[in-house]
């Protein structure tokens, strides 16, 4: 059976970068608004944002348009099909994009989308785990086991810009202009594919608390990444992956740099776990 190739877009990020099926696997390339200049390709890394859209001007990530997803479709859809895995449509009409398209070529190409309601490493457990079953099923299996996967994927991400939330019409500017004047650190959950509030952490200190609180609700992890900000968390994620290997000694845990097109979506300086739920 010829493998499926797969296809996601780039705020993707993978708890293990080589992994069995990459080869198999096709990240759609950024667009920014506004657009650079000839000869540019935009944004490399998320240091090259600021901290706070307050004062500061970013470019923002845009979702790839219809017929930027025709082309990998046709490109890709030769053989077994594509799987297309998208971030949570609930932060850009990427997905939207994606499925429009896929209908659009509805006859000619075999494609299914799944919305894995997530982002960054959440994503990238879901493409790097259909990668690596990719060559043993069909589409419609492979489609059904990715789907199966999403309620297995939990997230907790401290995001202190909330410039950038408010940007994406998620907070308004009341709350973003308070809650970085204050140096608050906000923290929200991945529910559904939407970010949803939770709690905000008093200090650094209780920050670490939090994230492994939120960790300890889970007995049997198969994979815990951690999102590291730029500038970085270093203090905190050093305690917190100290207290991971006390708490899940068991559990293999991988950590990666947020990149450029999560960053201009809730800003550089931020922190986030990510936790698969092995299978019962």
């Amino acid at each position: 059976m010829p493998p499926i190739n797969i296809l996601t877009d780039a705020s993707v990020l993978f708890p293990n970068p080589v992994f069995e099926g990459r080869e198999h696997v096709t990240i759609l390339p950024a667009y920014w608004e506004p657009a650079p200049a000839d000869g540019d390709e935009g944004p490399a890394k998320a240091a090259d944002f600021p901290k706070s859209l307050n004062k500061h001007a970013a470019p923002i990530y845009q979702a790839p348009k219809v017929e930027e997803f025709k082309r990998a479709f046709q490109q890709l859809g030769a053989g077994a099909g594509v799987l297309a895995v998208i971030h949570s449509s609930e932060l850009s009409p990427t997905y939207a994009n994606a499925e429009r398209a896929a209908k659009d070529l509805q006859g000619k190409v075999q494609v299914r989308v799944v919305d894995s309601g997530s982002v960054s490493l959440g994503l990238g457990m879901m493409v790097q785990a259909a990668a690596q079953a990719g060559d043993s099923l069909s589409l419609n299996d492979l489609d059904l086991y990715v789907r199966s996967l999403i309620a297995r994927i939990y997230t907790q991400l401290c995001i202190p810009s909330l410039s950038y939330l408010e940007r994406l019409g998620l907070v308004n500017h009341s709350q973003a202009l308070v809650s970085e004047y204050l140096g608050m650190l906000p923290l929200f959950t991945l529910e559904s594919g939407e970010l949803v509030p939770t709690e905000k952490a008093r200090n650094r200190r209780h920050l670490v608390d939090v994230l492994q609180e939120f960790l300890m609700e889970f007995d049997n992890l198969e994979h815990i990444s951690l999102l590291q900000g730029a500038p970085s968390f270093e203090n905190e994620t050093r305690a917190l992956r100290e207290r991971l290997l006390e708490d899940h000694p068991a559990t293999p845990v991988s950590e990666q740099i947020i990149n450029a097109p999560l960053a201009s979506l809730i800003g550089p300086h931020s922190l986030g776990v990510f936790a698969l739920e092995r299978a019962e």
